[in-house]
């Protein structure tokens, strides 16, 4: 029988991650680093110090012209028309069919231009879905393979990142950005966005800057103790505040409604799926996802059953892990409505044997 070799792409500073010591794995398509030292270790610094991320297998797209805003307003759950220029937005494309192709920021960079952040595993995906719904003609254009992206995340993330640029990072709110030098390297989009909960920058920079700037946030986060950190501990800090991750709890059979992002989902406008996930949202759904904490001893994974008292399943769970920061077995899944009240007792089918668990309010980590 013939296999397919599939290539694995490589972001920019591949090879630095390797002489770090990073252990490599396939994800998105990407070889990427998933731990340098411990999973631990690493959600430790990113909570208490300053940790780095290199994202740039992120896909990045620019939507310019005259038409621009109404194609985002179609194809997009939020509204952009309340986007400043130098503010994002998180949101997502509806699929119409009632799913979700993919979760999404959108920043406004100039009055008819705005950069969409897609999600590494959907870029040929979404770059399609735009273009297949493009009647407006915007102007699209993909920037993914010349855009290094670095998370600088955890309460030091600004005194490090302070001493290497004269924009004053302090005044940059949460979900905005502005564009400046950092370490040498202009024209960098430097967003108050993360996926940690640790507070932090994303900076959007030249591929060919990338190698430079990385070094020089190192150096300067070093009185910090700073460290690279792998996708092993992005997934438990991101799980800690309750944050979707495509592919495990939201993709093309869920709804934003049914995956509580119906703060996401503005019937101010009309688009994609508007009707439908309207219809959702005044009649209610069957099912919604809800984060859980073990009570028993043992550890959710993903595709793992939930059941009621009575051993009847009522939902699978999407996520889940031991909570570093918490010392505790936690999850998120779709169950059944009637069982989505915080307080809940649930149970986890872990190798054909019933767990206890509690319905929690997320985010499981209280700031």
């Amino acid at each position: 029988m013939e296999t397919i070799q599939t290539v694995l792409k490589k972001v920019p500073l591949n090879d630095l991650h390797e002489k770090l010591g990073a252990k490599m794995v396939p994800f998105a398509g990407f070889n990427m680093p998933v731990r340098y030292s411990s999973d631990v270790e690493e959600h430790s610094t990113v909570r208490n110090s300053v940790g780095v991320f290199d994202v740039s297998h992120m896909g990045e797209f620019v939507l310019s012209g005259d038409k621009a805003l109404a194609l985002i307003q179609k194809i997009t759950t939020n509204d952009a028309s309340v986007l400043e220029i130098g503010k994002a937005q998180y949101s997502c494309f509806p699929n119409g069919k009632g799913g979700i192709v993919d979760d999404i920021i959108v920043y406004r960079t100039a009055e008819k231009e705005y950069l969409i952040v897609v999600n590494a595993s959907n870029i040929e995906k979404d770059w399609n879905w735009i273009k297949q719904n493009n009647s407006e003609k915007a102007k699209m254009i993909d920037l993914s393979a010349k855009i290094c992206l670095f998370a600088v995340q955890g309460p030091k993330s600004v005194e490090t990142l302070q001493k290497l640029t004269d924009v004053n990072l302090a005044e940059i709110p949460y979900y905005s950005f502005t564009t400046g030098n950092i370490a040498g390297s202009e024209n960098v989009l430097i967003s108050n966005t993360g996926y940690t909960g640790a507070g932090g920058f994303e900076l959007f920079l030249k591929a060919s800057d990338a190698e430079m700037v990385w070094n020089k946030i190192f150096e300067a986060g070093a009185e910090f103790g700073i460290k690279p950190i792998g996708l092993g501990a992005r997934d438990t800090l991101r799980l800690e505040m309750g944050y979707c991750l495509y592919g495990n709890d939201i993709d093309d059979t869920t709804s934003p409604i049914q995956a509580g992002l119906g703060w996401i989902t503005k019937f101010t406008k009309d688009f994609i799926d508007s009707d439908l996930l309207r219809s959702q949202k005044e009649n209610g759904v069957k099912k919604k996802l809800v984060g859980f904490e073990m009570i028993d001893r043992g550890i959710a994974r993903g595709h793992y059953e939930i059941m009621n008292e009575h051993s009847q399943p009522i939902g699978t769970v999407t996520s889940g892990t031991q909570s570093p920061s918490l010392s505790k077995a936690i999850g998120i899944g779709y169950v059944e409505v009637e069982y989505a009240q915080p307080g809940k007792e649930i149970f986890i089918n872990i190798r054909n044997n019933p767990y206890k668990a509690q319905i929690v309010k997320m985010p499981f980590l209280k700031k």
